[in-house]
């Protein structure tokens, strides 16, 4: 049973329809992955405590449950309420290290610098690798991504922001060691983009 400490945030700004909502969010987020570097809306159906945002709440709860473990960075994990408020509204247990995790929640991607500290999975199992959902500020106003790969037709373009440090090298390293690697989930103000770990960089021209 929820601890009495906890405050009313909690156990408010979850899905009102919980069934026609996290259809929603997983019909936009499959459709993310499919098609790496589109961007297509989400929903305002989350309203949870602070720094944790609507658009990767709604992921979350639509996403993780009593057996998917959730890892939160440092800047949720010291937000006391974001971990209760997952905790009630999904049931996943919040662990501490990156590597336990079905998924990772990171609302300051400027300071991730170990993309391979997560689960990257095995050969025999590679969807057991840690999916990262990433709070963005934007999708279109950092610095460019030109990506290629399953789902792109030619080349797509993408300019998130913030993200990891050192974030091309990290992500090709990552493709590298496909089928094995972390996928991520870019969660956007009202929308989200994915770069499954088969999405390639492209390089840029000198």
């Amino acid at each position: 049973m929820p601890s009495a400490t906890h405050t009313s945030t909690v156990y408010e700004g979850g899905f009102a329809d919980p069934v026609g909502a996290s259809q929603t969010v997983f019909r936009a987020l499959m459709d993310a992955m499919a098609r790496p570097g589109s961007v297509h809306a989400l929903p305002d159906v989350t309203a949870p405590p602070a720094p944790l945002s609507a658009s990767a709440s709604a992921l979350i709860a639509t996403l993780a449950d009593a057996d998917t473990p959730v890892w939160l960075d440092p800047a949720l994990a010291n937000a006391s309420a974001v971990r209760d408020w997952i905790v009630f509204h999904t049931g996943a247990p919040v662990v501490d290290n990156p590597s336990d995790a079905a998924f990772a929640l990171v609302a300051a991607p400027q300071n991730l610098s170990a993309l391979n500290g997560f689960s990257l999975g095995s050969q025999e199992f590679p969807d057991r690798s840690t999916t990262i959902i990433l709070q963005v500020a934007t999708l279109s106003e950092g610095a460019a991504l030109v990506l290629e790969g399953p789902g792109i037709k030619g080349q797509a373009s993408l300019a998130p922001a913030p993200m990891p440090q050192h974030f091309e090298t990290q992500w090709q390293a990552n493709r590298a060691a496909f089928p094995r690697g972390v996928d991520l989930v870019l969660a956007g103000p009202d929308c989200v983009a994915a770069l499954p770990r088969s999405t390639r960089l492209a390089r840029r021209e000198a």
